[in-house]
């Protein structure tokens, strides 16, 4: 990385670093993206080339994390899919993990503003599809790849959402990969109730036939 990315990189985690400080003690709604600039000592306008919109400057934290894995995924072209979609899920706990109260705060914004609920479901889609789109391409063409894509991108967010939640009521006590391999070796070994693979005739049909 080069003197330019590394002082636009320091510029956009101040900025982000401000902003959550304004947004604790003030709350989301009251802070201005006025007072947000101030803070971190750029021109509005700086800001906004950095963070379109205030629930970016929220997320951005989790975004980096998520988009990193997927990243790092696809330099892995080689990587057996069941030992990538482990590592893709503990690389995202890992780096959530540095800055817990980040993450907590994530949560009890997302939970009190709608606007920022709906771009973190957004964000979380978004990592489902990116990671749905690189598993297609390492999976047999077939008219199944897509579906099987999707359920297995889907696992791995469950995974790290349900963990997520878990660990952010209590971090000190909660190792969060630890508990992410325990829910897939549950998953593996049948140790979580799943819907019935079975297919049954309805009377209907058993009649008509």
């Amino acid at each position: 990385m080069g003197l330019r990315e590394v002082k636009r990189e320091r510029t956009r985690r101040l900025i982000a670093d401000k902003a959550f400080e304004l947004f604790n003690d003030n709350g989301f709604g009251r802070t201005t993206v006025e007072q947000i600039a101030a803070a971190a000592e750029v021109g509005p306008s700086t800001l906004y080339r950095y963070f379109p919109t205030k629930e970016t400057l929220v997320l951005e934290f989790v975004e980096d994390c998520l988009g990193d894995a997927v990243s790092w995924f696809r330099e892995q072209p080689d990587l057996e899919l069941t030992a990538g979609l482990q590592a893709v899920i503990e690389r995202v706990l890992e780096q959530l993990e540095t800055n817990p109260d980040r993450v907590r705060a994530v949560f009890d914004l997302a939970a009190q503003t709608a606007s920022v609920s709906a771009h973190l479901n957004e964000l979380i889609w978004r990592f489902r599809t990116d990671l749905a789109d690189e598993l297609v391409l390492r999976l047999p063409a077939d008219n199944r790849a897509e579906f099987t894509s999707a359920l297995a991108a889907g696992i791995a967010m469950n995974i790290i959402e349900t963990v997520v939640r878990v660990w952010v009521d209590s971090p000190d006590t909660t190792d969060a990969k630890s508990l992410a391999r325990e829910g897939m070796s549950l998953l593996r070994t049948g140790g979580i109730p799943l819907p019935a693979a079975t297919y049954r005739v309805s009377e209907n049909s058993a009649h008509d036939s």
